[in-house]
């Protein structure tokens, strides 16, 4: 019946011993197969009755094989929701499947995914679902599945059918039917390539078919995967798959005729790669660190380790098992961790985590995937360092009961005490530092307890200085403690509580003065050997007799004395407000008191004197120079007077002329302007221009006042319309008449014409020195010329000739009995001397070239005259050199040499080229 369908149908055969697979599931099952989550079928195929479409929602409400997809999360707490990738349909929360809207008709197969997720940190699982008709066998192309006699052949898919003319001539659209995915298992070791289906169409009786694949892993990336004979329509994988590369294939199988023109159209094909437990787990980290307090109770958690499969988790491939190998040590017991089998979270198990016995462990871990499987999963280790963290169960003790000390008084920041401590507990955290605390013996707070952050000590350390005469001995309760509080149920140790008994050592403490500085106030100008006070100091040593001396140290204008057995302060000297040495009218000196101790001590004290003023100074006219013009005018003097002293006894100040002589005041008057200041004007119209010395009588206002009579030089001077002294006017005010002023001038003018007529003199006096010509060539002149030539002596041998030779003879006899015409060249000759001539007593300066000149003619005409043609030795350097001869150095006299080769060496041998390489021209 299926040759005589005009529709396409398909005929799949599953070969069981080629794929491994079959339509229910594959591989086998356990009696008690164990939790994997996921979907229960990787492809539902969905039969709907044409019934339920008709006006209907499509499989709502019913089940699988009526229309719910099985999924199981393997957590019964945890929901899951689906998603379609069909919008047309969706999944409820329980698997049923529904649609979104009204569907009139399923006029074709509807294929679409569906898609599970229970939580973000959860894996996603995929199935698909493929809607088709149901209920008709011959006329609607539903999946239709076949066996062929010979179960080893592979499936054989046929193109669908067009569309087939009905009995009643009716011509319908045949669908498409549901195609079930290929399983192939990955790793497969062939042979290769291997058949998986046979792709075939009904129409192949009448054309010729050309079959082909389009799809990743034929014409995509990664290609070649997959490849069909284009002929028989059979569909090859061409190698070994990997799941974990990629784990499905979705390829499309078109149907053309020779012309390439579309016979069938393109049918779906999904390959799916069945996982192999092909990989090991891999832990994420070599080596996990973690740490654990110690007293942990019982199932405290440690830390997590994790390892992953990259096999499929949803199968017992990819899952992981942990369990714990070894535990080194093995203190204090075997086991005292365990692991999480499927979470591998560590957690304690037993009690007794002490880090002062077992600070660290080291655990062996090991995870297996199938399921912890250890016949068939694969394994893989890592190791975990578990550190036993400190708390503070062990309180400090201190090593002894009591601890002793002593400390010279008045010292401070010295260690007088060393506490020593013992804490169990891991060193330099803060259950190991000790902290301590006086808690009794020290009211006044001389002391405190400083932690030395090595070793943990206790230094006892005197803030505050101590008096032997006040407390002789100190009692101290000291506490000791961490910086962290001990830890929950630990008391504190008796021994964390001792004494400290600290003796204060006597010292000589020097003198000291009860009231440092002393202010005393006295009147200035006390005669000297006044009893100003006494200044005596205290010696703090009650229990030491000794004697105390008191001596001047600072008296800067030498006033004072001291009394060095009782310190009474006597005046030397009159004193003065006004003295330079006195500041803010206090007057400071420092005396010295010293012991007769062992060894001796001093103290310094300071005196200071608050001079009281008394009216000792009389005020000083100021200014003590002016100028006024000569006619009466608005021009005037302002004065004042300065006072040394202070108030009262300074201003107001009166100001007045005094009576002699009777010309002061007949020329001037002086009218009070206010207390401090007066102005001084002429009395008269005119008064001739000149300097003037005016007494003025200025008193202050002491008790009693103190007069002075001061001068004040008035110029007088003729002034301009502005009333300022013009510059005649201030010439003469200064005392010199006119006569002097033109004598003055006089003089200037003749001291004017010496100088020019000195520079005219030296200026002719050059210029004839230059005009006038020299005796001698200058070239020749050596007077004053020290002339040195290049002087070689000899060699070594160069002393070995006869000196006696060059000497003078003692005599002429020897020369007189010579014959004639022989002698020697340097003896002298035996002749009347030449006559020189005589110089002049007094000669002519324009002689002295000519006296030379004839003097030199005459020297070199006489004979006798030195030096002698005597023997000269000159650059003697001996013999036996050990270099040759340069006359061995000798040319050869036979032929012609030839110097062409001057010109190859460059221009320096040019010269040489051109006097010896010209040939015979040359």
């Amino acid at each position: 019946m299926l040759a005589t369908m005009k529709t396409a149908y398909v005929i799949l055969l599953m070969s069981a011993l080629l794929l491994g697979t079959s339509w229910g599931n594959y591989g086998d099952i356990p009696s008690k197969p164990p939790c994997r989550p996921g979907f229960s079928e990787s492809f539902y195929t969905v039969f709907v009755s044409r019934d339920i479409l008709q006006g209907q929602s499509i499989l709502k409400d019913t089940t699988v094989s009526s229309g719910r997809v099985k999924f199981d999360s393997c957590r019964e707490d945890e929901e899951v929701g689906f998603e379609s990738s069909d919008p047309s349909f969706n999944v409820r929360t329980d698997g049923s499947i529904y649609t979104e809207q009204d569907v009139s008709s399923l006029a074709e197969p509807v294929q679409f995914m569906v898609t599970a997720r229970s939580s973000p940190d959860r894996p996603t699982w995929e199935t698909t679902v493929k809607l088709a008709l149901a209920g008709q066998t011959q006329d609607s192309p539903t999946a239709r599945i076949t066996q062929e006699e010979d179960e080893q052949q592979p499936s054989v898919i046929m193109f669908p059918g067009k569309q087939q003319m009905t009995s009643n001539g009716v011509r319908r659209q045949k669908r498409d039917w549901v195609i079930p995915p290929i399983n192939v298992p990955e790793n497969s070791r062939g042979p290769f390539p291997q058949m998986l289906v046979s792709i075939r169409s009904d129409q192949d009786r009448d054309i010729q078919i050309r079959y082909s694949i389009t799809g990743v892993g034929a014409d995509q990336p990664p290609n070649e995967v997959f490849s069909i004979d284009p002929v028989a329509g059979k569909m090859f994988v061409t190698k070994p798959l990997d799941r974990e590369e990629r784990s499905s294939y979705h390829l499309r199988a078109h149907a053309v005729d020779m012309n390439g023109n579309k016979v069938e159209n393109p049918i779906d094909l999904y390959i799916y790669v069945i996982d192999m437990n092909d990989n090991r787990p891999e832990f994420r980290n070599q080596v996990y660190n973690g740490s654990v307090d110690e007293g942990s109770k019982p199932g405290s958690y440690v830390m997590k380790v994790t390892a992953n499969d990259a096999d499929d988790d949803t199968t017992a491939n990819g899952m992981v098992r942990y369990r714990i190998l070894t535990q080194s040590p093995q203190s204090p017991i075997p086991n005292m961790f365990t692991i999480n089998s499927e979470t591998g979270d560590i957690v304690t198990v037993a009690a007794g985590l002490d880090r002062e016995t077992v600070s660290q462990y080291t655990i062996i871990i090991q995870a297996t995937d199938m399921e912890g499987n250890l016949n068939f999963g694969l394994s893989n280790t890592a190791t975990a360092i578990i550190s036993v963290t400190d708390v503070n169960d062990s309180p400090p003790e201190l090593t002894a009961r009591t601890f002793s000390g002593e400390v010279p008084e008045n010292r401070v920041n010295i260690v007088v005490a060393n506490l020593t401590v013992i804490d169990k507990d891991q060193p330099h955290t803060p259950n190991w530092n000790a902290v301590y605390r006086i808690v009794s013996g020290d009211p006044s707070g001389h002391f405190a307890i400083r932690t030395d952050p090595v070793t943990n000590d206790g230094m006892v350390t005197v803030i505050k200085p101590v008096d032997y005469e006040m407390n002789r001995a100190f009692m101290l309760t000291v506490v000791v403690s961490n910086q962290a509080h001990l830890a929950s149920g630990i008391q504190s140790s008796l021994q964390s509580t001792a004494g400290v008994t600290i003796s204060v050592v006597d010292v000589n403490e020097p003198p000291f003065f009860p009231s440092n500085p002393k202010p005393i106030r006295f009147e200035e100008g006390v005669p000297a050997g006044t009893t100003l006070t006494t200044f005596a100091a205290n010696d703090p040593d009650r229990f030491m007799q000794q004697i105390v001396r008191y001596s001047k140290l600072a008296d800067p204008a030498n006033w004072l004395s001291i009394n060095t057995t009782n310190g009474q302060i006597v005046t030397t000297a009159i004193l003065d407000r006004e003295s330079i040495y006195v500041k803010n009218n206090i007057y400071e000196a420092t005396f010295l008191a010293s012991d007769n101790g062992s060894p001796p001590a001093s103290g310094t004290g300071t005196l200071q004197i608050y001079l009281i003023d008394v009216n000792d100074n009389a005020p000083v006219l100021l200014p003590k120079e002016a100028q006024i013009c000569e006619r009466i005018n608005t021009n005037s003097i302002n004065i004042t007077a300065a006072d040394a002293d202070i108030d009262p006894n300074v201003g107001p100040f009166i100001f007045e002329l005094p009576t002699f002589p009777s010309s002061v005041r007949r020329n001037w008057t002086i009218s009070r302007l206010n207390g401090d200041y007066a102005q001084l004007s002429l009395r008269i119209q005119y008064l001739e221009s000149g300097v003037y010395e005016v007494p003025v009588i200025v008193s202050d206002s002491g008790n009693p006042p103190l007069s002075n009579r001061s001068i004040i030089k008035v110029k007088v001077c003729p002034c301009d319309e502005n009333g300022d002294c013009t510059t005649v006017g201030a010439v003469a005010a200064a005392g010199l008449g006119t006569g002097a002023i033109i004598a003055i001038l006089i003089c200037i003018i003749i001291l004017l014409t010496m100088v020019l007529l000195f520079v005219v003199w030296m200026k002719r006096r050059e210029k004839e020195r230059q005009t006038k010509q020299l005796l001698i060539d200058p070239e020749d002149d050596v007077r004053d010329n020290i002339l040195k030539y290049d002087e070689e002596g000899g060699g070594e041998e160069d002393q070995d000739y006869d000196l006696s030779q060059l000497q003078q003879p003692e005599s002429l006899d020897h020369i007189i009995s010579k014959p004639p015409g022989v002698r020697r060249v340097d003896e002298r000759p035996v002749v009347p001397e030449s006559q020189y001539p005589i110089r002049p007593v007094v000669p002519h300066p324009g002689d002295i070239g000519d006296f030379i000149n004839e003097g030199l003619r005459a020297a070199d005409n006489d004979p006798t005259a030195p030096p002698y043609d005597s023997l000269l030795v000159f650059d003697y350097e001996g013999s036996g050199s050990t270099a040759g001869s340069v006359s061995s150095l000798n040319s050869s006299s036979t032929g012609d040499q030839d110097y062409d080769y001057l010109n190859d060496w460059g221009p320096r041998f040019k010269k040489l080229a051109d006097m010896y390489g010209g040939g015979d021209d040359d």
